[in-house]
């Protein structure tokens, strides 16, 4: 099993998605993949999300985990469909809780410092920073960082192809979650892996190991 810290340097970018048509989940996943992309988020949005997971778990080469997980129901029922790593929105210690019994990856939200200590007493080093955009953007990532040497973070919300590449620079900065990779309306597979493609080619600063 992939370690959180692990997924984080799979690629740059781990794609967002909220697939509303779970016929669509395999071809996405396996759009993604070609273009480089192998860490991929299904959020837990739509009817489709759990089907979803399980239709991208059988892509060659795909890491597939859930987000938008609220409890420990959405936890288990996206584990039970095969998720191999866990996003939430916030940070609450059932979750973590129930995350580390069931020993699955997991990638809390935060926002403040007081939401970064929380997770460090809960044995937790990696969040997700969100939104990260709505939040104070990067100057307020940095500032957040400063005191927590060994905390790495993967920023969403607000962020696309043009300034992905700004936040990859912060050495505290793993990776990014990004939801501009699959547009939504008619599904263009060859956009995707382009899309891919160019997300799986942005560099990333070195950070240091925790």
């Amino acid at each position: 099993m992939h370690t959180i810290d692990a997924i984080m340097r799979l690629a740059p970018v781990i794609p967002v998605l909220v697939i509303d048509d779970v016929r669509d989940a395999r071809p996405i996943a396996e759009a993604l993949v070609r273009g480089g992309l192998t860490a991929l988020e299904v959020t837990l949005r739509t009817p489709a999300a759990i089907e979803a997971i399980r239709e991208m778990r059988s892509v060659a080469g795909a890491c597939v985990g859930a987000g938008t997980v609220l409890n420990p129901t959405d936890l288990r029922r996206a584990r039970d469909a095969g998720a191999q790593f866990i996003v939430s929105p916030g940070l609450t210690e059932t979750l973590a809780e129930t995350a580390a019994a069931a020993e699955i990856p997991f990638l809390p939200g935060v926002s403040t410092a007081g939401d970064v200590m929380h997770g460090l007493d809960l044995g937790l080093a990696h969040f997700k920073f969100f939104p990260a955009a709505a939040s104070g953007g990067i100057p307020a990532l940095k500032a957040l960082a400063a005191p927590f040497a060994h905390a790495r973070f993967c920023p969403t919300g607000g962020i696309n192809a043009q300034t992905a590449g700004d936040w990859l620079a912060l050495p505290e900065v793993l990776c990014v979650g990004g939801s501009w990779l699959v547009s939504h309306g008619a599904l263009d597979l060859p956009a995707i892996e382009q899309a891919a493609c160019k997300a799986a080619a942005l560099l990333r600063a070195p950070g240091m190991d925790v």
